[in-house]
């Protein structure tokens, strides 16, 4: 597959041989990570709940609800689509936030609701693309965690619980399909600075809280055939101490 993309008047052909499937792509993290990969010539799949416009130059969007194998299925279907561009990379963004009181102060129900939002879906997606990334000759997935799950702090024991779940997870990935050429890290951002978590904080320093463009740039290299030696890794990316 060719693209030509104008540049000073001029059009500049990129040769797309590869797919990434990001999930959570249409948040403020997913968004920062979609228009990374897409300026490395990737061909992006973004899923969603509700579908979306897909442009020229921009990802393609799929409807599939990723807290359920067939939404998962779906998902992967249309990022294996493309002979010519096979899936090389998973990127598991979606997840959730939620705080609330200390651990006895905290319902079950809740407690299971942010494992679900958090580890479900990472776990449905890499389930079904795992076949595909091994049949391609191997690849790369990489999951999203958070500090919180090395460095808890009180009133957020599902989303602290959950996140170290994620981590584990792609670890236990990473040491079984690291013979059939698949890799798995984890990155762990601090406070994301989002409009989303600046309107949640307004009184926050947010000096403190890492851009989403930052942690995009090393997912994609986490993804990238540049970083093939490391997995297993739990990489943080944190604001200013």
């Amino acid at each position: 597959m060719a693209g030509g993309r104008r540049t000073r008047g001029r059009y500049r052909v990129v040769m797309v041989d590869r797919t990434v499937l990001v999930t959570g792509g249409t948040g403020g993290l997913g968004g920062a990570v979609t228009a990374a990969f897409l300026a490395d010539g990737w061909r992006v799949v973004v899923p969603g709940r509700e579908a979306g416009e897909t442009a020229a130059e921009g990802p393609v969007r799929v409807v599939a609800d990723l807290l359920t194998p067939e939404g998962a299925a779906r998902a992967v279907a249309e990022a294996t689509a493309e002979a010519a561009a096979p899936l090389r990379a998973v990127v598991n963004l979606v997840g959730g936030y939620a705080s609330g009181g200390l651990v006895h102060e905290t319902p079950v129900e809740e407690f299971e609701r942010l494992l679900r939002l958090n580890l479900r879906p990472t776990y449905l997606v890499t389930h079904a693309a795992l076949p595909h990334l091994v049949a391609a000759g191997g690849g790369a997935v990489v999951c999203v965690s958070a500090r919180a799950a090395v460095a808890p702090f009180p009133g957020a024991a599902g989303y602290v619980t959950a996140k170290a779940a994620v981590q584990a997870f792609a670890n236990a990935v990473a040491v079984e399909y690291r013979q059939r050429g698949v890799r798995c890290n984890t990155v762990l951002p601090s406070v994301i600075d989002t409009p989303a978590n600046r309107a949640a904080q307004p009184e926050a320093d947010h000096r403190r809280w890492v851009p989403p463009a930052e942690i995009a740039s090393v997912i994609r290299f986490l993804a990238g055939d540049e970083s093939a030696p490391t997995s297993g890794a739990s990489v943080p990316v944190y604001g200013l101490a």
